[in-house]
């Protein structure tokens, strides 16, 4: 199955920060669910909805990135005609350095493409799901854009954006981080609309001097244009802030929540690294609720807890309510308790640590604590 559409993909949001976790890498890098990152579910929605051309506009801090896509292998998009590219800043030739308001790489990446349509995707929200039904949508409703959302009717957290629509659901109001909304809907950055409507607002935007590249300033074209909405009701979350991860982190410790992100249907694909099986020694007498990668080795006692890869629990250990990145070390007796600890943290002998549901500690790549 081919879909007539190519995707963008916008690694980075400058309206996001998660803290200590986003300092080293890009948005899209973000470690999530043990082995994944946040870039492994976009792009296989991309691939699993028929989409053979992806492009991932990095603009800092992507090595990383650029380290765990590789050829885009994983996703089977490393083609000769199509596949995936990565489109990294321009660099301004009197400056040497890079131009973050500069869209010309993307232009040069969709005037390439013969695609009719373009899937926008931002890389603050991790969902499985198929994109052809937001396609379809557009393709049904006549808009110039069609943009996902869904309704939060729990507690609002900010940042977001809030919109409100019309009986038809034609976006008539754009309100960014309100303290107070009345609506609802919150906008995600899944868009799509017709390459050649793409490149004629690339071109506007950068003549009249605004070439910087986002969802969000796709979305305030409301008043110029038709922008429609669908409204997704499945599993999705958001990922804003450091709580929104946590809590995000936590809900995969549920069955139901962690076999509808990753099902049979949708599958998630990710890159492979050749490691030995979860260990769990007898003197780890608690393991309850543990989400535990490849070459993880628990003596310690974990509960309700996200192990990414290679993660040593010590004996006498005691995590609970933590999400721990990868080849992070625990050493002997340490209590851990609401925290997340970045890549190649070692915790010495004895360290307690213990945070809050909404306010997380978090514990900085390479440190020794």
């Amino acid at each position: 199955m081919l879909t007539d559409a190519m995707g963008l993909i916008l690694a980075d949001n400058e309206r996001i920060r998660l803290g200590k976790i986003d300092e080293p890498r890009s948005l899209a890098a973000v470690p999530f669910a043990g082995r994944h990152r946040i870039i492994d579910f976009t792009l296989s929605n991309m691939v699993n909805s028929g989409i053979r051309r992806v492009g991932i506009v990095a603009l800092t801090r992507y090595k990383s990135l650029m380290d765990h896509t590789g050829t885009g292998s994983w996703w089977d998009l490393d083609r000769i005609r199509q596949g995936l590219f990565m489109i990294p800043p321009y660099v301004n030739m009197t400056t040497r350095r890079p131009d973050r308001t500069d869209s010309q790489s993307i232009i040069d990446y969709v005037e390439s493409g013969h695609q009719e349509y373009v899937i926008i995707s931002g890389s603050e929200f991790v969902a499985s799901m198929s994109y052809l039904p937001l396609l379809d949508a557009h393709l049904a409703n006549g808009a110039d854009m069609t943009m996902l959302c869904v309704r939060e009717k729990d507690k609002y957290s900010a940042p977001a954006v809030t919109i409100d629509v019309d009986e038809s659901g034609r976006v008539t109001d754009v309100l960014v981080d309100h303290p107070l909304p009345k609506s609802d809907l919150r906008a995600v950055s899944l868009v799509v609309l017709k390459r050649d409507l793409l490149l004629e607002i690339l071109q506007d935007r950068m003549a009249r001097g605004y070439s910087d590249f986002s969802a969000l300033n796709l979305l305030r074209l409301y008043d110029l244009l038709t922008v429609r909405t669908l409204i997704h009701d499945g599993l999705l979350f958001r990922i804003t802030n450091i709580a929104q991860y946590f809590n995000a982190s936590m809900a995969l410790l549920n069955d139901e929540a962690r076999h509808q992100l990753f099902s049979e249907e949708y599958p998630i694909y990710t890159k492979v690294k050749n490691r030995a099986p979860c260990l769990v020694t007898p003197e780890s007498l608690t393991l309850r609720n543990v989400l535990a990668s490849d070459g993880c080795m628990i003596q310690g006692n974990v509960e309700n807890s996200v192990l990414s890869r290679g993660v040593v629990i010590g004996r006498g250990a005691q995590v609970r309510n933590s999400v721990l990145f990868q080849d992070v070390q625990i050493s002997e007796g340490v209590t851990l308790d609401h925290v997340i600890i970045d890549k190649n943290v070692v915790i010495k002998m004895g360290v307690r640590l213990l945070g809050q549901d909404d306010y997380p500690i978090v514990i900085e790549k390479n440190a020794i604590v």
